[in-house]
């Protein structure tokens, strides 16, 4: 016989114990993994609180690159990942040598990579961002000319809001990137008196066909402090869960039913449970790869928190 939701829970709350873990888990994941976790929020986010907490353990739930964070920033704990195959497509648009190829046909470039990206081409940038502070960071940089790796729907967002000459790579979001305008005109339509938010991952005309772009953090505060009653969402589906659970008051309804990514699904609490028992899969970054990937998140942070 399955257990359980509720046994699995306490079961996960006993091991946590056991291990002296913390649970991580991002906005996009699955209700019941968003409801065993001690915090919830955005990669950086978290991997900040991992680089902070006194425990031993850190089980992300999230993405490959997400729990890669956790271990440049907090190399002394034990980063498990629940789930080996959740990767972000996005990430692996751009590789190290790639990266390198397009710094030789811009040399004078500063290199700002997105969070969303693997630990050895942070070690190759020279500031991150997140999709909160891109356009900060970006501003707060003396030279005229940006590589933006690896997200060109961001990188765009961005560049509409600079004076800088913003070289884009040409990676995405699958799940963000097949969004439409057509999408944003049938939820309009659907519901006449919302307002509609999306992520700035998406397509830079779904940016201008709707109300507000925020980063998932930025939708919470919004949804939050607005005084609109209805908002359509444009993000990974996950995000509506802890919005509904935060605004009890308030509805939300999903752009486009395409917004789901399935990377961030696979993590359940089987696995989280089965991370626990065994310490693995185990997450490490090589020191030659995570010192200055860690150079490059640090410069971010001296700009923007």
């Amino acid at each position: 016989m399955q257990d359980t939701r509720q046994e699995l829970m306490s079961r996960v709350q006993e091991l946590k114990k056991e291990r002296n873990a913390v649970i991580l888990a991002h906005n996009y994941q699955i209700d019941e993994v968003q409801d065993c976790a001690d915090y919830v929020g955005d990669s950086y986010g978290l991997s900040r609180i991992a680089a902070e907490t006194e425990a031993a353990v850190i089980v992300f739930c999230g993405v490959h690159f997400m729990a890669e964070g956790a271990a440049i920033l907090a190399p002394e704990k034990t980063v498990l990942l629940p789930e080996l195959l959740a990767g972000c497509p996005m990430a692996d648009m751009v590789t190290v040598e790639a990266l390198r190829a397009k710094k030789k046909l811009h040399p004078g470039a500063v290199v700002v990579t997105y969070v969303n990206s693997s630990a050895a081409v942070k070690a190759e940038s020279d500031i991150c961002v997140t999709s909160a502070n891109a356009v900060e960071v970006v501003n707060s940089l003396d030279a005229e000319e940006i590589l933006f790796v690896p997200d060109r729907n961001l990188g765009s967002f961005v560049a509409d809001r600079t004076d800088k000459r913003i070289v884009l790579w040409d990676g995405y979001c699958l799940t963000h990137h097949r969004v439409s305008t057509e999408d944003v005109r049938t939820a309009r339509a659907l519901h006449p008196d919302a307002v509609v938010v999306v992520h700035p991952e998406c397509r830079p005309e779904v940016v201008k066909a709707s109300d507000f772009a925020f980063s998932t953090g930025g939708i919470l505060k919004f949804a939050r402090e607005t005084s609109f009653k209805k908002i359509i969402v444009g993000t990974e589906m996950g995000l509506i869960y802890r919005l509904r659970k935060e605004n009890p008051d308030k509805e939300f309804y999903l752009l486009s039913q395409g917004l789901i990514c399935p990377n961030m699904k696979y993590t359940t609490l089987d696995k989280v449970i089965k991370a626990l028992e065994t310490l693995s899969p185990v997450i490490t970054v090589p020191e030659e790869v995570r010192i200055p990937a860690r150079r490059a998140l640090e410069r971010m942070l001296a700009v923007a928190c």
